[in-house]
Formats: structure tokens, sequence, C-alpha cells
């Protein structure tokens, strides 16, 4: 396969939203960008939209799409949403931050720390399950645009758990790579398979949260 064969994700997780300064677990809650996350997709937005894609996907889940909504407008561009490109579902965690789930559920809070695979929120979704999921959704969407460029807003779990994917790093392992909001991380899939182009480019942003 040559080069231009390959097939090009640009992944961006989305913008701030008043959750994230709040250190509080959205999870598949529907928590819309605040005003900072609204500058942040803007950004974005103008840096993206100098370039050629050929399809849009995001998340269902108000603040990848908002993230999404002026990059595509500016591309004249349809948005395909695609709800296995959520967050994982954080269970009882959702709508507490995490000095209250430490409080609140700590033998729960010690398993999500150590990155349990199997752990699951009691209501939620287990780590293996989530990563199972992230990656067929993002193999799913390689494999309908082969050789093509392809722009995807999704959110922080999910670009964790493709990293880890390509790298080879296990789910369990210590997090030391960065997931900013309104981060920029280029993968490609050629016939080698995955690799990683560049990874968390906040270039054209002020500032960026992390808090994942």
């Amino acid at each position: 396969m040559s080069e231009d064969m390959n097939t090009r994700l640009c992944i961006v997780r989305h913008g701030e939203t008043a959750w994230n300064a709040e250190h509080r677990v959205q999870g598949q809650l529907d928590v819309p960008l605040n005003a900072i996350g609204q500058a942040q997709a803007l950004a974005a937005s103008k840096v993206l939209s100098k370039e050629k894609f050929d399809a849009i996907y995001s998340s269902d889940l108000s603040r990848a799409r908002q993230t999404a909504q002026q990059t595509a407008t500016n591309l004249s561009m349809s948005i395909i949403e695609e709800k296995d490109l959520r967050e994982r579902h954080y269970g009882i965690f959702e709508k507490l931050t995490y000095v209250e789930v430490k409080v609140r559920f700590p033998e729960d809070f010690a398993r999500f720390e150590a990155r349990d695979p199997e752990y699951a929120f009691r209501t939620g979704e287990a780590l293996k399950d989530f990563f199972a999921r992230s990656i067929a959704i993002v193999s799913r969407i390689a494999d309908e645009n082969k050789g093509k460029s392809v722009l995807v807003f999704t959110h922080g779990g999910v670009l964790d758990m493709l990293y880890r994917h390509i790298t080879g790093l296990s789910i369990s392992a210590e997090r030391e790579f960065g997931i900013p909001n309104a981060g920029l991380n280029r993968v490609e899939l050629s016939a080698a398979g995955w690799r990683v182009r560049t990874w968390a480019d906040i270039a054209h942003l002020d500032a960026s949260l992390d808090d994942i």
C-alpha cells in the first residue's frame, strides 16, 4: 500500500465543559461546552478548516458535537453521529467530583484508580469492554474510509484507549501521555498497521485542561 493509500484520522477531544473544570465525572451525561470550550472549538476550526477531509464523525453527546460544528459549517460538510464514540459509562461515579467519589466510594475508587479492567462502576462499563468498544468504532470508521482523510470528534477516554491500542501500552498501565481538551491527535492506518503521527497538539490553543 503506497503512502497516499493510507487512511488518516485526525481525532479531536471535545472542548472544555464546566464539569471538566470542576473535575466532575461526566461519562455519558450530556454536558455542553462552557465559554472556554466554545472558544477552543472555534480555535480548532480555524486550523482544521484549512484541511481537506472526506468525512466528519462525532460522538452524539453535545460537547463533542458542539466542538465539531464550526469546522463542519466552515467545510460545508455534515456530521455523522456515532453513539459508540461516546465516553466510558462511569455508572455510580457520574455527576460526582473525583474528591466526592473517593470519600463516598473508597473501595470503588481504589479499583478505578488501579485501572482494574473488570471494574464497571456497578452500573457502568468495565474498562475492558470500553476498550473493545472504542477500538471497534475507530476501526470501523477507518474501514469505511480506506485511503481517505477523516475527522473525528470524541472524548478523552476513547483517545486513551486508542493510544494504548496503537502503542501496545496495557489498559491497566499508568497514563503518561496527554489528552487535552480540543487537542488534535493524528493517527494513520497503513498495510503495516496503525501509527501515531502527532499527539496532543494544542498549538492552536492558549491553554487546555487535561483533567481525566
